[in-house]
């Protein structure tokens, strides 16, 4: 069937490594998935930002393992992986030597400057229309083996050199990084950051017109090597519908926060007005490595958002409160390392840990068009781990948990990922999900159908009290179950029955 059920994780957080996740897939997870993300594991996939800072990736860290680790994930999964557009790490080998030699480096041209971007200078007004997800100025002081200094161009941290993508020697560094994971067998790409790649003297620098003539340049890059192209960029609603036209997936980002609302507020409202607007050439999350985004149901400007900012404050509230203010502490400036418009929060706690709302935000998810994919943490459940937090003072860390193999095989065990589980071979396995979907109601009432061939699949949610139930045809007719009760395997699997085993 189409549109499997992914997921997306950490080598080292899921198996320890990529020998040990591919371990993980084959055991107690196996027939779950059928794609993985696996987040950056290049050199060094424990820098200053999880890996999305890489020396060069091109590279497997050898702590994780090798190329050889990847193929063996791809012949078994479709395959993602990150290609970091943006920005390389302040310790590769590249921006080091353009340190130490400046004009004389070959790599003169690849990293940019303030200089280089404003050669005749910028006003304050020119500067504060730049657009930046963390507070501040996107500048780094940086001093040269001569002793000169220059502003360098830092869109996240100070560790994360952003590159030139017009400039050759950048083009052929990221050809490369293609061309290495198209041998590997890898399906799809991720573009990281893409929405901030180019900067144009005068405009915010994210997703402007030119933007979009870069990403579908190199979207064509990619596809001449075989690669589907999802573009991750968190911004207002809008622009993901702009996107999805240009490549193969977008993320629907503003999924997350309207299913949250409509949880917490008991009002499907704004999500069916969603489901109307978005694309189906969609990745659908609840959770991912970064915190839960505002800013893609918000405003831009005069133009109104998903959400109202009323409504908007109201659900970050709601998600302080139902994670016992443990949310407060990993947001904003409160931890280091942090994006503007996130709350950093597992999507379980942000449901106050119950399990009833739990599932039927994953069931609204599994329903919603597009390829679902679960983030590691949301798969077992799991909490904030304000111990992380504690020792990293990086607020995203709260939902990025070390998972041993003992906490797998335990954490397996409770009940509400039992449920979910029986839910991830029903969307993997139903023939209904192969075909169209529809959805209605208004205010606390919600119900989503698939239909194919005769096939059917309802979900019916009362959003105020969490009650749901899927009713689904099979080789005896019709049969209805609540989200805690689907049968562990199902006769409507045919060719695809090994999933329910």
């Amino acid at each position: 069937m189409a549109d499997q059920v992914e997921l997306i994780t950490y080598a080292d957080r899921l198996g320890g490594d990529l020998a040990g996740l591919r371990e993980v897939l084959r055991g107690p997870l196996a027939g779950l998935f059928g794609g993985v993300h696996v987040l950056p594991f290049f050199q060094p996939y424990d820098g200053a930002d999880a890996g999305f800072d890489p020396k060069d990736h091109a590279e497997v860290d050898e702590r994780l393992g090798t190329w050889t680790d990847v193929a063996r994930l791809a012949e078994e999964f479709d395959l993602m992986v990150d290609v970091i557009v943006n920005h390389v790490s302040a310790n590769s080998r590249a921006f080091r030597d353009w340190l130490a030699k400046g004009e004389r480096s070959e790599y003169e041209g690849m990293f940019l400057t303030f200089a280089g971007v404003f050669p005749d200078g910028a006003t304050e007004e020119v500067l504060l229309r730049l657009y930046r997800p963390r507070p501040g100025l996107p500048f780094t002081p940086y001093q040269f083996a001569d002793g000169t200094r220059r502003l360098v161009w830092t869109t996240f941290t100070s560790q994360q050199i952003d590159v030139d993508v017009r400039h050759a020697i950048t083009q052929a560094y990221l050809v490369k990084v293609l061309d290495r994971l198209a041998a590997a067998g890898v399906r799809r790409v991720r573009l990281d950051a893409v929405g901030y790649a180019v900067k144009t003297p005068g405009l915010t620098s994210f997703m402007t017109r030119e933007t979009f003539a870069f990403i579908d340049e190199m979207t064509g890059w990619c596809r001449e090597r075989g690669l589907e192209v999802l573009v991750e960029v968190h911004s207002y609603y809008r622009r993901q519908l702009e996107i999805a036209q240009q490549v193969d997936r977008v993320y629907d980002f503003a999924l997350p926060p309207l299913v949250l609302h409509a949880l917490t507020a008991a009002d499907a409202d704004p999500l069916l007005a969603w489901m109307d607007l978005r694309p189906v050439n969609a990745v659908t999350v609840l959770d991912t490595h970064d915190g839960i985004g505002v800013i893609d149901v918000g405003a831009d400007g005069p133009r109104p958002g998903l959400l109202t900012p009323e409504q908007i404050d109201r659900l970050v509230e709601a998600i302080h409160k139902s994670s016992g203010g443990t949310s407060r502490q990993a947001t904003g400036a409160a931890a280091s390392n942090v994006d503007l418009y996130q709350v950093n929060c597992t999507f379980y706690d942000a449901l106050g840990r119950d399990d009833d709302r739990y599932l039927l935000a994953r069931a609204l998810q599994f329903f919603a068009p597009g390829i679902p994919q679960v983030y590691y943490v949301g798969l077992l459940a799991g909490t904030n781990d304000m111990d992380l937090l504690a020792r990293s003072n990086v607020g995203r860390d709260v939902n990025r948990h070390y998972y041993t193999r003992e906490e797998i095989d335990r954490e397996l065990e409770r009940p509400v990922v039992q449920a979910l589980l029986r839910l991830i071979r029903f969307r993997n396995s139903h023939p209904a999900f192969e075909g169209t979907c529809t959805v209605t109601g208004g205010g606390p009432q919600l119900t989503m159908t698939w239909t194919s061939a005769g096939e059917r699949a309802t979900l019916d949610a009362a959003l105020d009290t969490a009650s749901a139930t899927i009713t689904w045809t099979d080789e005896d007719g019709t049969r209805t179950a609540a989200l805690d009760q689907l049968p562990e395997a199902a006769r409507f699997s045919g060719d695809l029955q090994s999933l329910g085993d």
